[in-house]
């Protein structure tokens, strides 16, 4: 035998080492902490939130993907919001549509489940179903795997943005597949569906219906790995062709099943399929989509002692990366909430979009990790404030909502504006913002505008609330920004009466209990005030929750409220004045200490409300206890719902050390970082390096070095941080 030169074999080694970093450099990076390669997606553990509130769902989803092809366990609830919930042990179908921790129970469109002899069926709701164990089950980031065990099925997924991969492995060559889009759960209810042939191995059709996005249209064509032996119509379904068996002679046992979705026609759904999926093959795809993840989860890197900790991180990182989502096909298609198809031309169309949520954290994030997106995202807003008459308050699906409060694209668009990151003109961007404030014929902007706060008595329910006191404080906010874009702008006319409505807010303060109370239109306070009880007239909080809400004149609540120490002393005795154990508590309030509750968003600034008053080690005490007791690796280590990737990125950012109290000043307040060391990919040639020393072990930090300049702020501009260099936390 011959025998090979140590010295060559090293070198053949070594080769092979380079060739496979150069295949796979996409889908890997160093990790700092181990020093070895690691693959960011398999950090992730989608199960965390599918328990308790977080309403999440573990199934196969691209970053910002169009389809999220998940489990439904197939009983209706709110626990089942997400489609699936995971004390359950139940699967009904395979569904391309779901919603991330919304509280709101629509979408489950395109729903596959393959089965085999016998099938087994419950009444309904439930209907054709099969078992499962959590101990047969597998997630991570772009990847879902279960074994249906009444059938011996073992079901993966995987997805492009437009495109849902299954693949099937059947006990026997014999497979059996039902598509079914008759069935709806919650909020969601079939109006329309049709299902049709097109060659041995395509069908193709469409899923009309009616929920909390209105007279929503998906289409879609889907292709098997296997031509289709017969193809049976379900005569007992209420739509003629909308449930149908498909049998398959599988002479591997496998089956792959590529389904493309289109907001707009079926040859819409036909041009993403051949785009995203032109060959069928599972385990590419998988790939693919998982060196996605990996490349943006990689965007920031973390140093941690416990493994643990690289999971909450990520899985955070992940959820705030999975919404808002893609809603156009690959030709820039779109379906507007016009009811018309519509071209997005050199920009992506996104829909799904929480802004009452999502403005606060989530939109800051995403402009420092991955602002490319941030100019589809003020398109999306553009156009559809063009085709609706008003800029976006939660669309879906091409649909209004009209889902909670405020004008929350605004605070985005002028963020996006002073950053410098959208081709957009500002002048027409301030200019849908101040169509959008000044338009009397919706939700009292009229009574807001007449009686400088909404009244409580008059105006118009909103789901049988008023919300009149929170929806004034956050039109005094979103006013602000308009104030501020005009600003900047030189448009000093706008900028004055926009200044003026932002200070609003005051007129609801009622100095005798030192809260916001509701008014009504003849300008007498709420007579059975109590600042503990949860009211019509304040949107899912209660006075204490939302006297914090004016994070754009901070200085001016503290003046408000005596000055610096009183304000000390009220934040003081918000975080420990606990409710009593017999207290009826709603739904939304989970995630306490005291009155402050981290399961909703209207909290989720106040930590920071300490800096102000010149006492950050309050602030980091409480970021500690919220960041180390509310984020948890485990199914219910969310203590509220995920809303759209707001409860995570207010972990991400507060785990790396600020957050944007304003979400539009361009200012973020220093906190408690998790980590000692952490680096932001900022760009192709620019990063933040994050130093904390002593963060692991608690250390108070009362200055920051930026670049080698000492500074004592308790704050810092984005615009610095956006040019990449050195923050140093210090003592």
């Amino acid at each position: 035998m011959k025998k090979t030169n140590p010295t060559t074999l090293w070198r053949r080694l070594f080769l092979l080492l380079i060739y496979a970093i150069f295949l796979f450099g996409s889908s890997f990076s160093f990790a700092q902490n181990t020093g070895k390669l690691h693959h960011y997606a398999e950090f992730v553990n989608p199960f965390i939130g599918t328990d308790f509130t977080g309403n999440t769902y573990p199934g196969a989803q691209s970053p910002f993907g169009m389809v999220q092809l998940s489990p439904d366990n197939g009983l209706p609830g709110w626990d089942r919001i997400a489609g699936y919930f995971y004390p359950d042990s139940t699967i009904a179908g395979f569904s391309h549509t779901h919603l991330l921790g919304t509280g709101a129970g629509d979408l489950y469109d395109i729903s596959f489940l393959p089965v085999s002899t016998p099938i087994r069926k419950s009444a309904e709701p439930l209907g054709v179903h099969s078992r499962f164990s959590h101990a047969e089950e597998q997630a991570e980031a772009g990847y879902y795997r279960v074994r249906l065990s009444d059938y011996d099925i073992d079901v993966e997924l995987t997805a492009t943005e437009r495109v849902g991969v299954q693949r099937y492995t059947f006990p026997t060559s014999q497979g059996l597949v039902i598509l079914n889009l008759a069935k709806a759960m919650n909020w969601d209810r079939t109006l329309e569906c049709e299902i049709r042939q097109v060659d041995s191995v395509t069908i193709e059709g469409w899923r009309f219906s009616d929920g909390w996005a209105r007279n929503q249209k998906v289409f879609f064509r889907t292709r098997f790995s296997s031509p289709v032996k017969s193809m049976e119509f379900q005569s007992d379904s209420l739509f003629q062709h909308g449930v149908v068996h498909l049998s398959f002679d599988l002479p591997m046992r496998n089956l792959t099943v590529c389904t493309a979705l289109s907001p707009v026609s079926v040859e819409g759904a036909r041009k993403n399929l051949e785009a995203e999926c032109p060959i069928i093959d599972f385990d590419r795809t998988r790939r693919l989509v998982q060196r996605k993840w990996d490349e943006l989860l990689s965007r920031i890197e973390i140093q941690t002692e416990k493994p643990v900790q690289d999971t909450i991180f990520y899985t955070a990182l992940y959820h705030a990366l999975s919404a808002p989502t893609i809603y156009s096909d690959v030709d820039g298609g779109y379906r507007g909430p016009d009811g018309k198809v519509h071209i997005a031309n050199g920009w992506t169309n996104y829909s799904t979009l929480s802004l009452w949520d999502t403005f606060r954290a989530a939109h800051p994030l995403y402009t420092l990790i991955c602002p490319e997106r941030v100019n589809d995202f003020v398109q999306s807003f553009l156009a559809f404030e063009k085709q609706h008459g008003r800029l976006p308050v939660w669309p879906l699906q091409g649909s209004e909502t009209d889902m909670m409060i405020g004008y929350h694209a605004i605070p985005v668009l002028v963020d996006a504006c002073l950053k410098g990151l959208t081709s957009a003109n500002p002048v027409e961007v301030l200019e849908a913002c101040v169509r959008t404030a000044t338009d009397t014929s919706y939700r009292d902007i009229d009574k807001y505008l007449k009686y400088g706060y909404i009244p409580y008595d008059g105006g118009k329910a909103m789901n049988s609330d008023d919300w009149s006191l929170s929806r004034t404080l956050e039109y005094s906010y979103d006013d602000a920004c308009i104030a501020r874009l005009a600003r900047h702008l030189g448009q000093d006319s706008i900028a004055k009466v926009f200044a003026l409505r932002a200070q609003y807010y005051k007129n609801l303060y009622e100095p005798v209990s030192d809260f916001f109370v509701p008014r009504n239109s003849q300008g007498q306070y709420q007579a059975d005030f109590f600042p503990e009880a949860y009211t019509p007239h304040i949107c899912e909080s209660n006075a204490w929750q939302y006297f914090w809400f004016v994070p754009h004149d901070v200085s001016g609540l503290i003046r408000l409220s005596g000055g610096k120490k009183a304000f000390e002393s009220k934040l003081d005795c918000f975080f420990s004045s606990a409710p009593s154990a017999d207290d009826e508590l709603p739904l939304f309030s989970t995630g306490m200490i005291g009155q402050y509750v981290h399961g909703n968003e209207p909290c989720h600034h106040v930590a920071y409300l300490y800096n102000a008053v010149g006492k950050p080690e309050k602030t980091q005490r409480y970021l500690r206890q919220i960041m180390g007791e509310l984020y948890q690796n485990n199914p219910a280590g969310l203590c509220g719902n995920e809303d759209c990737g707001q409860m995570s990125s207010w972990y991400v950012l507060s785990a790396l050390g600020f957050y944007p109290v304003d979400a539009a000043d361009g200012r973020y307040e220093l906190g408690a970082p998790l980590f000692e060391q952490a680096k932001i990919h900022l760009s192709s040639d620019k990063s933040l390096e994050i130093k904390a020393p002593g963060a692991v072990g608690g250390q108070v930090f009362r200055h920051h070095r930026f670049n080698g300049k000492k500074n004592r702020a308790t704050y810092i501009e984005d615009a610095l941080l956006r040019q990449g260099g050195t923050l140093e936390f210090l003592p």
